[in-house]
C-alpha cells in the first residue's frame, strides 16, 4: 500500500533565470507545476551564502498524487539537477517534500536529531504540522518556515490533496 500525497519542493535561486531553467528541468521529471507560489526573500539565515549573497525562494507543487516512500528518489533527482547548476558552485537549492491532510515533509542529505534515515543517505523531517486549521511549527523548524509567510502556498497546496484524495 502507498500514501499518496501532493509532491512539492521548494527552490532557492538567486535570479529569475535560474529559477525557470530549475523549474524547467524539474518539469521533465515531474511534470509542469499546478502552483508555483510568489517569490519571498531568503534573509533569516546566511547558510546557502556559497550559492550567491541574494537569494529568494519559491515553492512549486507537481501534478496528482505520488507515492510518499519515493520521497528519497526525489531528493536525489533533485541533487542531480543541483550538480547540472555549477558554475563552479551548485547556482540552485532544490528541497524536494510532499504535503498531506496533517504535515510538510522535506528531505534532507543531513542528518540531525528529528530526521529520520530513509534510505541512500538521505532523511525525512517533518517541517510543519498541520492542527486546528493552521500551519505549526516546531523548535527546529526553519526559521522562514516558522514565520508563517509560506502558510497560504501550504494550504493551498493541502486543499488540492484534500479533493484529489476524495475524488480518488
Amino acid at each position: 500500500m502507498s500514501i499518496r500525497v501532493k509532491r512539492i519542493t521548494g527552490i532557492l535561486f538567486p535570479t529569475e533565470e535560474l529559477l525557470n531553467w530549475s523549474i524547467n528541468r524539474l518539469s521533465e521529471i515531474w511534470g509542469m507545476p499546478e502552483i508555483i507560489s510568489s517569490p519571498v526573500p531568503f534573509d533569516k539565515t546566511n547558510y546557502y551564502h556559497e550559492i550567491a549573497p541574494e537569494l529568494y525562494r519559491v515553492f512549486a507543487c507537481f501534478p496528482g498524487l505520488a507515492d510518499a516512500g519515493q520521497l528519497a528518489d526525489w531528493k536525489h533527482e533533485a541533487i542531480e539537477i543541483e550538480a547540472l547548476s555549477r558554475k563552479p558552485v551548485r547556482a540552485v537549492n532544490i528541497d524536494p517534500g510532499y504535503i498531506d491532510g496533517a504535515r510538510l515533509i522535506l528531505a534532507s542529505t543531513k542528518d540531525h536529531a528529528h530526521r529520520i534515515y530513509l534510505r541512500d543517505g538521505i532523511y525525512a523531517e517533518v517541517t510543519m504540522r498541520y492542527r486546528f486549521k493552521k500551519w505549526q511549527s516546531f523548535d527546529y523548524t526553519f526559521p522562514d518556515f516558522a514565520s508563517g509567510v509560506y502558510d497560504e502556498f501550504l494550504s493551498q497546496v493541502r486543499r488540492l490533496w484534500l479533493h484529489e484524495v476524495k475524488d480518488s
